[in-house]
């Protein structure tokens, strides 16, 4: 069985940083890509950024020049470090891990439960 954990959300004030990290866990053959998404109430999950195994990177227009992704192969954990926050930024942040192979031969994605990121004005 595969979990992601998300950890690093919280409360932060505008102009601030934070560092999201994610583990993906289980019995992991291989990732193809990872990365975060954000969602707020009301409107549908976004991109925000994703790595891919290659170390390919890819922004949503809104956050380029202030996140930075990146990830750890071997421990199958992926990183967001979000500077210059601003209050537009709040959302509930999901990991994903994408045609991730399960030791069972499957390929399938993968979703952590969310971590709050809060950024007051």
């Amino acid at each position: 069985q595969v979990q992601l954990v998300e950890s690093g959300g919280g409360l932060v004030q505008a102009g601030g940083s934070l560092r999201l990290s994610c583990a993906a866990s289980g019995r992991i053959l291989s990732v193809n890509t990872m990365g975060w998404y954000r969602q707020v109430p009301g409107k549908e999950r976004e991109s925000v950024a994703v790595i891919t195994r290659g170390g390919s990177t890819d922004y949503a227009d809104s956050v380029k020049g202030r996140f930075t992704i990146s990830r750890d192969i071997a421990k199958n954990t992926v990183f967001l470090q979000m500077n210059s926050l601003k209050p537009e930024d709040t959302a509930v942040y999901y990991c994903n891990a994408g045609g991730l192979l399960y030791v069972t031969g499957s390929v399938r994605d993968y979703w952590g439960k969310g971590t709050q990121v809060t950024v007051s004005s």
